[in-house]
């Protein structure tokens, strides 16, 4: 699950390109499915959202969600990946994006009336 925020007359008229590159991105570095989209974008007024200095009203915080046992160069890559599409694409300068990627172990994650560990009919692979 992928969480979005960002203030949200920068982010509101963007969402539906701004999902489409993360989800490419996330397709061509972690081979993630087509249909595995679970975007969650969180507009908020200016003064809801705080930032750091040197940053523009466009500053976008994206929170990964992902289950441990990717490696740390493909993690670093899907980083990389992110600030070069958002750039070149949406012309969101890196300077404005910040990205964390918060891993959990399978067992604490729950879908389709399973744990994470449980599943053993995932189309992608979660060790790469």
């Amino acid at each position: 699950m992928i969480v979005i925020y960002g203030i949200k007359e920068r982010l509101n008229p963007i969402k539906s390109n701004l999902s489409d590159v993360i989800h490419g991105c996330m397709r061509s570095v972690l081979g993630m499915p087509e249909d595995k989209r679970a975007h969650r974008f969180i507009p908020l007024e200016p003064e809801d959202f705080y930032y750091p200095g040197g940053r523009s009203d466009a500053y976008t915080v994206i929170e990964i969600n992902m289950m441990a046992g990717r490696k740390p160069e493909t993690q670093k890559a899907l980083i990389k990946s992110l600030f070069k599409e958002l750039d070149s694409q949406l012309s969101l300068a890196p300077i404005d994006v910040e990205i964390t990627i918060k891993e959990q172990q399978p067992h604490q994650w729950g879908f389709r009336g399973m744990t994470g560990d449980e599943a053993n009919d995932l189309k992608y692979k979660v060790n790469v």
